[in-house]
């Protein structure tokens, strides 16, 4: 997987990478439900279409999760499957979920600690702080 979780000492914090940085915003969304526990039911699916901008990478990094966590707890959805593309800094298309089946642990906010979106060898990377 290309992400793994990593000890913080108030909250949570998450490694991801990819390929490039909608591939990153996809893995972090992923990351996120993991690291919360996050089971969806097998149906029905769920579309919703999205468009966040930023006003850089790690902006639109908190953005696009903060609005995952807002369909979480006003819908009672999560996504796993993504179709995005990204213009700068603004982000669009459509994302495919289900109903939150269980959650071992809520995530309250993703927060800008120490967060920095960055090219690396291995392509996009950033380590994201959730606080639960």
């Amino acid at each position: 997987m290309p992400y793994k979780e990593i000890d913080h000492t108030a909250d949570w914090a998450l490694n991801v990478w990819a390929d490039s940085l909608v591939e990153l915003l996809c893995e972090a969304a992923r990351g996120m439900n993991l690291l919360s526990g996050t089971k969806l039911l097998l149906a029905p699916r769920q579309t919703r279409p999205l468009t966040i901008d930023g006003m850089d990478a790690e902006s639109l990094l908190v953005n696009f999760l903060s609005e995952l966590l807002f369909y979480g707890e006003n819908e009672r959805l999560a996504f796993d499957t993504f179709d995005l593309k990204m213009d700068d800094f603004s982000l669009r298309g459509q994302v495919l979920g289900a109903t939150i089946a269980s959650q071992e642990k809520e995530i309250k906010a993703v927060t800008y600690h120490h967060l920095m979106v960055t090219q690396t060898e291995r392509g996009w990377e950033t380590t994201i702080v959730f606080d639960v």
